[in-house]
């Protein structure tokens, strides 16, 4: 895909099948990352996980994912996007398969982790794509505006999904259903996708002390923030796991100092605006899984909700996520420019949250908490949208996937790292004796933490008022 075929007019129908085919891949990854979720009780059944070693299923993912994205967003840049596409692909189709089958625990870690690594390759893979394939400007933000609401989608139909198929189908229904998607998506890749340039290929050879560096302090840092809530966070396994990862993290700066071909070039990450918008997306992505597990305890634990309940009320902030992402964001992005659209859709999704947390009252429920999640739904689309354009703004497009690896890493530490946060902070009260007592406590706990995430994701909204207005033809 060429810019040559975002400004043509007579080629709508290729750029469109093009764009289709990175929605629906988009969509797959949002898909699997929350489709497990209502199985976990299933699975921890039928392999023997116990009741604290079944989050694995969901941490082995996150750890193959954020543990290797800063390498394949790199692969991206000097493989070919394409290639890594495909690729990205195929681990999902194979591991995917792998997990349906399983008969034991740890062979099932091993499949999600492995997933994790094909998300780790086609997130980068898919956004150097779009930032390639469609120029900087009103062509970009709608191809962003599709990509996010493709993302918000799979989130969406995840949960629902998840629960009729482990209900009718088995647990293992919730892992096959990836390949007959990956096969789907990879097939139509061979027909859309134009095959990598040559100077995808970099003379001087790949950063490996870069690459094994930067693999193993992510790798880590992910490990600790999955492993904390479990085994403690003055443990071994949680600070330690943390601390050694942070050191990496830091020794490979010194490293990408000093070495010919960084993986991450060091022009990068002195630019203000790449280091802003990692910022704001750990903001962003840590007060998503924040407030998600608040309204998530709220529906469940405080009114006892069913978990089918409790997914359908998650639906009207969804759907208006999807129709923001889609409708409102290209169109403020082109209005507005990226950085005050980015810190308005902050500090709105900021107040939506605060709306969501004071419609929460013992007695309350769906329409309590509808006019909270109109509000951040909206907001949270529109500041979506906004992140990921201004991730690749102004980066060369040789460096667009390690771009794109930087950015999809800071949501997926920020987000290990917000909910923690908030997960501390709603369960830090003392718990009471009676029924009563104990719904009381908890719903104060998560009001807590409600109110702490809202205030939050609008500090972010301060923050994005750091990036500079928007200027095309920059390059890094």
């Amino acid at each position: 895909m060429t810019l040559a075929d975002s400004r043509a007019p007579t080629d709508v129908g290729p750029s469109g099948r093009r764009l289709a085919l990175l929605a629906v891949t988009q969509l797959i990854v949002a898909l699997d990352y929350n489709i497990v979720y209502v199985a976990l009780p299933d699975i921890g059944a039928a392999l023997g996980f116990s009741t604290r070693s079944v989050q694995w299923v969901v941490s082995a993912y996150a750890i193959g994912l954020g543990g290797l994205l800063l390498l394949g967003g790199r692969a991206v840049d000097r493989l070919g996007a394409r290639r890594m596409f495909m690729l990205g692909l195929s681990l999902y189709a194979v591991a995917s398969l792998a997990g349906g089958l399983a008969t034991g625990s740890t062979t099932l870690i091993v499949a999600r982790a492995v997933q994790g690594a094909g998300g780790a390759l086609l997130t980068p893979a898919t956004l150097a794509l779009i930032y390639r394939g469609f120029e900087e400007g009103a062509a970009r933000n709608r191809a962003l505006g599709a990509w996010g609401m493709a993302g918000s989608a799979g989130l969406a139909v995840g949960s629902l999904l998840g629960g009729v198929l482990t209900n009718y189908l088995g647990w293992e229904a919730v892992f096959f259903v990836n390949v007959p998607l990956a096969i789907g998506a990879a097939a139509a890749a061979l027909r859309l996708l134009d095959p990598d340039p040559r100077a995808t290929s970099q003379p001087g050879g790949f950063d490996i002390p870069g690459a094994v560096l930067a693999t193993a302090g992510s790798t880590l840092v992910v490990f600790g923030l999955a492993s904390g809530p479990e085994v403690g966070w003055g443990s071994v396994r949680g600070a330690g796991a943390l601390i050694a990862g942070a050191a990496l993290l830091g020794l490979l700066l010194l490293v990408e100092a000093r070495t010919g071909n960084p993986l991450i070039p060091p022009r990068l990450l002195r630019r203000r605006g790449p280091a802003t918008t990692m910022a704001v997306i750990a903001v962003f992505q840590g007060t998503l899984g924040g407030g998600y597990y608040v309204l998530t305890s709220y529906l469940q634990p405080v009114l006892g909700y069913s978990a089918l309940a409790a997914g359908l009320t998650f639906l009207p902030l969804t759907l208006v996520c999807m129709a923001a992402a889609l409708k409102a964001a290209p169109l403020l992005l082109g209005r507005w420019g990226v950085r005050t659209t980015l810190s308005a859709g902050m500090i709105g999704a900021g107040a939506g949250i605060g709306v969501l947390t004071a419609g929460m009252p013992i007695g309350g429920g769906f329409w309590t908490l509808l006019p909270g999640s109109v509000i951040w739904g909206f907001f949270g689309g529109v500041a979506f949208v906004a992140l990921f354009a201004s991730a690749g703004a102004g980066v060369a497009p040789e460096q667009q996937g390690v771009a794109s690896g930087l950015a999809s890493t800071a949501k997926e530490v920020g987000g290990a790292i917000g909910l923690a946060i908030f997960v501390a902070v709603a369960t830090a009260g003392p718990a009471t004796g009676t029924a009563t007592g104990t719904a009381a406590e908890l719903l104060g706990g998560l009001q807590t933490a409600g109110w702490a995430a809202a205030a939050v994701t609008a500090a972010g909204g301060l923050i994005a008022l750091v990036l500079e207005p928007t200027k095309k033809g920059i390059t890094s």
